[in-house]
């Protein structure tokens, strides 16, 4: 954490107390020495916040009825996007299972809905949790919880132990990390010597791309955060200067264009971090 304002990033770190302006800080309380943060308080607020959506939208489409009023279609109208427009098409219909019909036809029988709605409580989590995250730091005086790299790490993280288990549980524990290295048809000697190393570099190739996907998030959302931030410094510094009568009205409305753009960022990046989500999930449980 930053000891104060000096430090160049203050503004998108994390901290045990909330600045408001004139100087006032709002204290978070300690636990049995553990210390509640901003950022955490702000996830329990992105949480609680969803719960209620959900539950309010899960008991209105009940037993297919038709959901009524304008907030709850909003919310419906972006779950059946990301279902049809990245989870269906992204994961596809499946094959593995094709072999086994016979032997359980009777559990296919039981199947309603597509074949890939079964990853979609995840990939919709997965969105929604960031998007509120992202969409709290437009509200001034609070902050994103996404802009700092440990909370991006634990989504990261989340994502790559849930693209396991859907991956194991899909292929097999053997079949899932063997399916790593693609099939290749080559000589016994070559393939001995070739299919390892090949197998090894595919397995780096899995941990970065989780990895990347800490990064691009925690990266785009708090870069949004200093501009904006920049520009607001820039009234600061030019105080006691003549300039200020032009930098003042200049920063604010470059400030202001940066908010909106923040706005679009904060979608895009929800989206994206599900799309990347749907895509190694589906690289799992489908390997070419």
């Amino acid at each position: 954490m930053a000891a104060g304002h000096s430090d160049t990033f203050h503004h998108v770190r994390d901290f045990a107390h909330f600045d408001l302006p004139s100087g006032l800080k709002v204290h978070l309380p300690e636990f049995m020495g553990f210390q509640v943060t901003k950022f955490m308080l702000l996830q329990l607020i992105a949480v609680a916040f969803l719960f209620f959506v959900f539950r309010g939208l899960a008991k209105r489409a009940a037993g297919g009825q038709v959901v009524t009023g304008r907030w709850w279609n909003f919310w419906e109208s972006i779950v059946i996007y990301i279902r049809d427009e990245v989870v269906r098409p992204t994961i596809g219909e499946g094959h593995h299972h094709d072999d086994d019909d016979h032997d359980h036809g009777h559990h296919h029988e039981q199947q309603v809905g597509h074949p890939a709605d079964k990853y979609l409580p995840f990939v919709l989590s997965c969105f929604f949790y960031v998007l509120i995250c992202n969409l709290l730091g437009a509200i001034p005086w609070l902050g994103s919880a996404t802009g700092e790299l440990n909370v991006t790490i634990a989504l990261a993280f989340t994502t790559f132990c849930a693209v396991i288990m859907y991956g194991v549980r899909e292929l097999g524990f053997f079949r899932f990390w063997m399916s790593l290295a693609p099939s290749m048809e080559l000589p016994f000697l070559l393939k001995i010597i070739l299919v390892p190393m090949i197998w090894v570099i595919e397995l780096v190739g899995f941990l970065i791309k989780h990895a990347v996907l800490a990064i691009r998030l925690f990266a785009n959302i708090m870069a949004g955060h200093t501009v904006i931030a920049v520009f607001l410094g820039f009234i600061a510094l030019t105080a006691d200067s003549s300039m200020w009568a032009v930098v003042m009205p200049s920063s604010i409305i470059a400030q202001v264009l940066v908010g909106l753009l923040e706005l679009f960022v904060a979608f895009l990046q929800a989206y994206v971090f599900a799309f990347l989500a749907t895509l190694f999930i589906g690289t799992a449980v489908h390997p070419h």
